[in-house]
């Protein structure tokens, strides 16, 4: 038995941990077990697969996702900082092959096949991105004289550009708006702040004059009677046929029918086969998560630490925030998807390299002293 006099490795980790988020987040991973058997099997006889292959393909990238979430937990911040650091610089260099090499698919190459495995590498460079940002943040705020403020400018601006070739806008639109939090968090000038909004709204009005399927969905969404609505018409019937209880397990229509039920429209599939109840207790779980880690962050003394947990939890929350909107007919159709809910290899790997980081990162102290002894070494 681990007791709190004991000094090894495992006994320091196990009462250091935040297990109430640890234990959140596999509850999370576990229901999107449960949701991807519920959604994905008429999906996958649509396309001539066998039935059970997404729920297989969930399960296999699930054996990766919480050994990435349990070990990096172990990791000091300086390890955290080095790991995103590899990890963003490895993913752009993803993103700009997939550019080239990947296959396009719907319009769009943000796809790179690694062998047998189809990744989308700007699913890893989201949480690594926030680390990086919040790294040369802090720097500067430890040393004025570094510009780590516009160096983590560049980084952004790099990442952004990226993701618009590809084209992904709603990505880039998740990760302005996280960005934009954390640099209101850190304390940027209101002179900054107006004109950042400038330009967002700038960026905004230009893809919706140049870029014709962010004018349709966005029109769409405006004036629904203009536009194919399929889908989102056909989410918002299923949580009405759900009502308070649900339909049951497998007793769905919405499933038959949504080109994407096992991804974007999972939370439609949760509200038809189990209902109101189950929609709230679900989003209980994320507002739980999210607060977790922002209680965290206010507590945390170390600014690195402070921004990188703010920015994780905000990047996860705007995410599920996003998705669940899209489902509801709040927010115009986009594809993405609910953070470990949904089918998909890379959301659910990037998801657990970004929770593992907040593992990390908010650590606990031990025995009075810092449980991981370089959070009050140097940032080099």
């Amino acid at each position: 038995m681990l007791g709190r006099s004991d000094r090894g490795l495992l006994a320091r980790w196990w009462f250091t941990v935040d297990r109430g988020l640890m234990f959140a987040v596999l509850l999370l991973m576990a229901s999107g077990v449960l949701v991807s058997m519920a959604a994905s099997p008429p999906v996958a006889e649509r396309i001539g697969a066998d039935t059970f292959h997404f729920i297989k393909s969930q399960l296999f990238y699930l054996t990766l996702a919480v050994p990435v979430l349990v070990t990096l937990s172990f990791f000091p911040p300086r390890y955290a900082r080095r790991a995103g650091l590899l990890v963003f610089f490895g993913a752009l260099g993803l993103m700009v092959a997939a550019l080239f090499f990947g296959p396009e698919i719907k319009g769009a190459h943000r796809w790179i096949n690694i062998g047998p495995i189809n990744l989308q590498p700007s699913e890893f460079a989201k949480p690594a991105f926030v680390i990086v940002a919040a790294w040369f943040l802090a720097e500067h705020t430890r040393r004025p004289e570094m510009p780590g403020q516009v160096i983590a400018l560049l980084f952004a601006v790099a990442f952004i550009g990226l993701l618009i070739i590809q084209p992904d806008f709603g990505q880039t639109a998740l990760v302005i708006l996280t960005f934009g939090s954390m640099l209101l968090i850190y304390g940027i000038s209101w002179f900054t702040v107006l004109g950042l909004g400038a330009l967002g709204v700038v960026g905004v009005f230009a893809a919706y004059e140049l870029v014709d399927h962010v004018r349709s969905r966005i029109d769409r969404f405006m004036s629904p009677d203009k536009g194919d609505t399929f889908q989102v018409d056909t989410a918002m019937q299923a949580f009405k046929n759900g009502g308070l209880m649900g339909t049951g397990p497998g007793g769905g229509e919405a499933k038959l029918v949504l080109p994407d039920a096992h991804t974007d429209f999972t939370f439609a599939v949760v509200g038809e086969e189990f209902g109101l109840i189950a929609c709230i207790l679900l989003m209980s779980l994320f507002a739980f998560v999210v607060l977790k880690i922002l209680v965290r962050a206010k507590q945390e003394p170390d600014p690195f630490a402070a921004l990188a947990l703010s920015g994780l939890g905000l990047i996860f929350g705007f995410q599920a925030v996003i998705n669940m909107g899209v489902n509801v007919a709040l927010l115009p159709a986009k594809g993405m998807t609910l953070p470990f809910i949904s089918y998909g290899g890379s959301s659910l790997l990037g998801m657990a390299f970004g929770m593992g980081l907040v593992l990390a990162l908010g650590r606990k102290r031990f025995g009075g002293r810092s449980s991981v002894p370089e959070l009050n070494v140097s940032y080099a």
